[in-house]
């Protein structure tokens, strides 16, 4: 079997070294051969081979055809040509304050226009000496233009985003070095700019009015992540191997691996959807007996990180969000980011559906992976916990440890900051982190579950138990069970062989804090 790489985003190594690449040159080549489209950028989630890409065509540009061979690329009358590529990375510029984002981004900038050739003015502005590269290294090239590849073109800002002022500070400080690029497309051969959000008051949007934005296009909707066909075509033996350890049908393990890590949709009009990359890679690489989460291993991104600290989350149900407009995906104003955007942009929701009647997007979590990851995250930032507090709470309450629990209950609801508006709390928002605290531990819960003689609160399966809970707010706990027991909520569950618990829970909406609790085993 080839070797599986989980550790490296530079191309000419991954092709010395043997190891699997699915081939997306067909995509790269069809960017770089379109007429009229030589300014191009692409927004995806972290993770799912955007620095890949740029580094295959930073080799591209650079002629080093002996990296392509049998790849589709190979195959086309590409003619190999060389150019000055000048790299940007922004993800690892440093961003703990101002001053050192500043030494740091000159740093950067200096060593990547030498690293190509130009002869960095230090006593002239990080600006100016972009802008001269551009135009000097497009002369030496003959005039034949010079390649700008820019990874993570948006970190640096979504890095700061729990400080709105270093975040606009440093928005300036990038606007002012793209803006360079505005009045020399004519010395830009090809540019490609990635990152995971769209922050349009970024001046590279305004200045180069003809930026081609493929992020929901068609034709480029699989270019990131694994379709089913092309899983099969490059994995095979690794998914084959991995079932059997599994002690799975191969059926099977294809059915479990799809609902774990399948469900990513990049375009409005393309069903499809894409396994994560970097969770193939992890998960056939380990090959452990289970599935577990693999992406949110690797490091939640910052920029919803810092956005969930100064934000309240907890009414947003993920798991279906109707009638978004387009609009709702714009990021311009940092200091009136939409919750609905920065969870998109960021991977945590995805494209389920599109209704070209009324222009309207319906979105949802990808799949089970991201589901508990969001779950844990949700859960954790809204009491100010670590994910590892969320996981222990939630081993209690399989091992049915009820006083341990509802403890721990209490204390989450005590820490939760409710966001940055502590008087605008939405009614769901308790049933919201039960939820969420529920679904990290593995439980597929329902909200407000539409029985025969009414609506539960909340309904959580998992394979050890079943959970019936009733919420009331300055009301007493006695009419949770007395409202659980008319309304027959457990009834439907008279055949189970799991344990069904009954759970009610009392707040009080003054302090906000679980007052009072019980619980009740079902006997069918």
């Amino acid at each position: 079997m080839k070797p599986i790489a989980t550790d490296t985003a530079d191309f000419p190594s991954l092709r010395k070294d043997g190891c699997i690449y699915v081939d997306k040159t067909m995509y790269m080549h069809r960017l770089i051969s379109t007429k009229g489209s030589k300014l191009v950028f692409v927004s995806r989630p972290r993770r799912f081979g955007k620095s890949l890409t740029i580094s295959a065509l930073k080799a591209i540009f650079q002629g080093r055809r002996e990296f392509f061979e049998g790849l589709a690329i190979d195959k086309t009358d590409w003619a190999w040509e060389k150019y000055p590529v000048i790299h940007f990375e922004f993800n690892d510029v440093a961003t703990d304050n101002l001053q050192e984002f500043e030494k740091d981004f000159a740093a950067h900038i200096k060593k990547r226009l030498s690293d190509v050739g130009y002869a960095y003015d230090v006593s002239n502005s990080v600006q100016y000496n972009f802008g001269e590269a551009i135009e000097q290294l497009s002369a030496a090239n003959g005039g034949k233009g010079v390649v700008i590849l820019i990874d993570e073109y948006d970190a640096p800002v979504g890095h700061t985003l729990d400080n709105i002022e270093v975040a606009e500070a440093v928005r300036a400080r990038l606007s002012a070095l793209y803006s360079q690029m505005k009045n020399r497309t004519g010395d830009i051969r090809f540019l490609l700019m990635t990152g995971v959000s769209k922050f349009t008051k970024l001046s590279v949007f305004s200045a180069l009015n003809n930026i081609v934005d493929i992020s929901q296009d068609n034709e480029y909707a699989t270019m990131f992540g694994y379709t089913e066909e092309e899983l099969s075509a490059n994995f095979d033996e690794h998914l084959r191997d991995h079932a059997e350890k599994m002690g799975k049908s191969y059926d099977d393990y294809r059915a479990q691996l799809k609902k774990w890590y399948n469900g990513f949709r990049f375009a409005k009009n393309i069903p499809t959807t894409v396994y994560n990359p970097i969770s193939v890679a992890y998960t056939l690489f380990r090959k452990e007996p289970g599935f577990s989460a693999t992406w949110s291993s690797t490091g939640r991104p910052s920029m919803l990180m810092n956005y969930l600290k100064r934000e309240d989350m907890l009414y947003v149900n993920p798991d279906r969000i109707e009638d978004v407009d387009s609009s709702e995906f714009d990021v311009a104003e940092l200091r009136h980011l939409k919750p609905v955007a920065m969870l998109f942009q960021a991977g945590y929701l995805t494209i389920k559906d599109y209704n070209s009647i009324t222009e309207s997007y319906t979105l949802g979590v990808p799949d089970e992976e991201v589901r508990r990851d969001l779950c844990t995250l949700m859960t954790g930032v809204a009491a100010n916990e670590t994910m590892a507090w969320a996981g222990s709470l939630g081993k209690k309450l399989l091992g049915a440890k009820w006083d341990v629990v509802f403890n721990g209950l209490k204390s989450l609801y005590a820490a939760m900051a409710y966001g940055s508006k502590e008087a605008s709390v939405h009614e769901n928002s308790y049933g919201r982190c039960l939820s969420f605290l529920l679904a990290s531990c593995g439980f597929d819960f329902t909200m407000e579950a539409v029985q025969a003689n009414g609506r539960a609160d909340i309904i959580a399966k998992h394979p050890a138990m079943v959970c019936i809970f009733e919420l009331k707010v300055d009301e007493p706990v006695d009419k949770a069970f007395k409202q659980i027991h008319e309304k027959g909520y457990a009834e439907p569950y008279r055949a189970e062989t799991r344990p069904v618990w009954l759970v009610g829970l009392s707040f009080n909406s003054k302090t906000r804090e679980l007052v009072d609790f019980g619980v009740e085993k079902f006997i069918a």
